[in-house]
C-alpha cells in the first residue's frame, strides 16, 4: 500500500489529503499536525474577536474526528514535524510521548505561514499580540470579553494592560495598515475601544489602489479611528506590560497592542530537507506543485504560485490558492496528474460599511512588471439612479496601453453595493488576457435593484479604452 504523508493540518493539507483518499481508498493517508486545530478558517479570527462569530469551533469545516471517523485519515493532532529525511523517505515527528518516524511514497509540505515580527522594542510585553492561530483568537476574544464585563470582579489594581476582570475600555492600538490591521480596527472599534492604527507607509491597504486605500483610510477615521501613516513606531513601552506606543514624534498611551505586519512563509523545515526556495523566500515548485525533490509536494502559504499575467512565480498567501492547490495535488498522488493553476492576487477585505477588492496587476505592479501601463478611476452609481436606494462604486481599472489587455484593477464602494462582487468580472478578464474592449463588451446582468444598465466595471473600460 502506498503512503501519502502531510505535514500541515489546515487548507492545503487537509484539502489534499481528503481528495487523494476520496480518488484512491487504498491509499493510506497520515497527517502529521503540530496544534490541535485543523482545517479551520483562520479568515474568521477578526469577527470571532469582533462578537459577530461566537464559538472558535464555528471556523471549523471539518473536525478531527470527521477526518478520522468518516473519511478514514490518520490524522494525528499534537505532532510536530521536526525532520524530514528525502533519503531514507520518512519524516520525524515529535510528541508529548516522544518522537516517531514515519516513510512515505509520498510527501505533502503545507506548514503554512507565521507572523511576521517587526523589530520593535518592546514586542515581547504582557499585553502584546498578533493574530495568526486560533489561540491567537482565543487570547484576543477573551481581552475584549474582558471590556465587555460589568466590572463585578475588581483588583485592588487596575495594573497595565488591563489584565484584570474588570471593565477595560482604553486606548489600544494596532500596528500594520492591511487586512489584518483594516479588519481588526474594526472589530475594537465594535466593541467600543479607542483604536489607534499605526502604517510606516504613506497609506492603508498598499495591496490595494490608490483611491480604494483612500476611500476605506476615510471611512476608518469617520469610525473614529486615529490613523498614523508615514509613522514608524519605536518601541512598545512599558515595565512587564505594554502601556505606550512610543513613535518618533510622539508616545501614545495603550492598554493593548495587536501587531499585524504581515505573515512570512514557514519554510525552514523544507529548507533542511534540502528543499528548494524561490526568489520570493517560498518553497519553490513545478506545474504539479512538486518541489525539486522528487515526489515531495507544497502547497498553502509556504509555497509560491504563478501569477496569471506575468507567469512569474508571486507569493500570495490566502485561503482559496491553499485550497485548489491541496486539491490538485491530491488528485496527482492519487493517480490523475493535475495542475495546482495559477493566481491573479484577488483579494477583499471589509472595513465598517466599506468594501474593497482587488485583483491582477495594479499600475505600479504592472510598471515593476515590465508593462506600459495605463489607469483610470471611475465612480458610478451601484444601481439604478431612479431606484430608493443605493450607493457609489469606484473602479480604478489598469491596462496596458499598448495592447489594451486588462492588467487588473481595485473596486471600493459601501458595503452591500458590489465592489467585490463586481472584481469576479475583471478576474475573469485579467485571468483570460482579454483587451478593454472585448471588456467593455461582458453581458453582466441588469436589474434596478441590483445594478446600472452600464455596469460600473463596464464603464471603466469604455473610459479607460477610450484615453488608451
Amino acid at each position: 500500500m502506498s503512503t501519502f504523508v502531510v505535514v500541515g493540518g489546515d487548507a492545503a493539507g487537509m484539502s489534499a489529503a481528503s481528495k487523494a483518499k476520496r480518488d484512491d481508498p487504498d491509499l493510506d493517508v497520515v497527517v502529521f499536525e503540530r496544534g490541535q486545530w485543523v482545517s479551520y478558517g483562520a479568515c474568521g479570527l477578526p469577527y470571532y474577536v469582533k462578537g459577530e462569530i461566537q464559538s472558535l469551533d464555528d471556523l471549523v469545516s471539518v473536525t478531527p474526528e470527521q477526518f478520522r471517523e468518516q473519511r478514514d485519515i490518520d490524522l494525528r493532532t499534537g505532532h510536530d514535524v521536526v525532520d524530514i529525511d528525502p533519503t531514507t523517505r520518512t519524516v520525524t515527528a515529535r510528541t508529548d510521548g516522544g518522537e516517531i518516524v514515519q516513510e512515505y511514497d509520498h510527501l505533502l509540505v503545507a506548514t503554512g505561514a507565521t507572523a511576521v515580527t517587526p523589530q520593535i522594542d518592546g514586542v515581547d510585553r504582557t499585553g502584546v499580540y498578533t493574530l495568526g492561530s486560533m489561540s491567537d483568537g482565543t487570547e484576543l476574544r477573551e481581552y475584549v470579553s474582558r471590556a465587555r464585563s460589568d466590572g463585578d470582579l475588581q483588583q485592588p489594581d487596575r495594573g497595565p494592560a488591563c489584565q484584570f476582570l474588570e471593565t477595560c475600555k482604553g486606548p489600544v492600538s494596532i500596528v500594520g495598515g492591511g487586512y489584518i490591521g483594516v479588519e481588526m480596527a474594526e472589530a475594537l472599534a465594535a466593541n467600543e475601544f479607542e483604536v489607534h492604527l499605526f502604517q510606516r507607509g504613506d497609506r492603508v491597504l498598499k495591496q490595494f489602489s490608490e483611491a480604494t486605500s483612500e476611500t476605506v483610510l476615510a471611512h476608518l477615521e469617520e469610525q473614529d479611528v486615529a490613523v498614523y501613516l508615514d509613522t514608524e513606531v519605536k518601541e512598545l513601552a512599558g515595565n512587564e506590560a505594554v502601556e505606550a506606543v512610543v513613535t518618533t514624534d510622539e508616545r501614545i498611551p495603550v492598554e493593548m497592542v495587536l501587531v499585524g505586519t504581515g505573515v512570512r512563509p514557514r519554510t525552514a523545515l523544507a529548507e533542511a530537507a534540502g528543499v528548494e526556495l524561490g526568489e520570493t523566500g517560498a518553497i519553490a515548485t513545478d506545474r504539479y506543485r512538486e518541489t525539486n525533490l522528487p515526489d515531495v509536494y507544497a502547497a498553502g502559504d509556504c509555497a509560491e504560485a504563478e501569477h496569471v499575467v506575468t507567469g512569474e512565480p508571486v507569493y500570495v498567501p490566502l485561503a482559496l490558492t491553499a485550497n485548489r492547490h491541496g486539491r490538485a495535488i491530491g488528485r496527482t498522488i492519487a493517480g490523475n496528474p493535475t495542475e495546482g493553476g495559477r493566481i491573479a492576487g484577488t483579494a477583499a477585505v471589509k472595513a465598517f460599511h466599506v468594501e474593497a477588492a482587488r485583483t491582477g496587476l495594479l499600475d505600479h505592479e504592472a510598471r515593476e512588471a515590465g508593462f506600459d501601463p495605463i489607469t483610470e478611476t471611475i465612480d458610478s452609481k451601484s444601481r439604478a439612479g431612479y431606484y430608493p436606494e443605493g450607493g457609489t462604486v469606484r473602479v480604478t481599472l489598469t491596462a496596458d496601453r499598448p495592447s489594451g489587455r486588462v492588467l487588473g484593477g481595485s473596486l471600493v464602494s459601501e458595503y452591500g453595493e458590489g465592489a467585490v462582487h463586481r472584481s469576479h468580472a475583471l478576474v475573469g478578464a485579467v485571468t483570460e488576457g482579454i483587451t478593454l474592449a472585448e471588456l467593455s463588451d461582458y453581458d453582466l446582468a441588469y436589474a434596478p435593484p441590483f445594478n446600472t444598465t452600464w455596469d460600473p466595471v463596464l464603464t471603466a473600460a469604455k473610459v479607460l479604452e477610450g484615453n488608451r
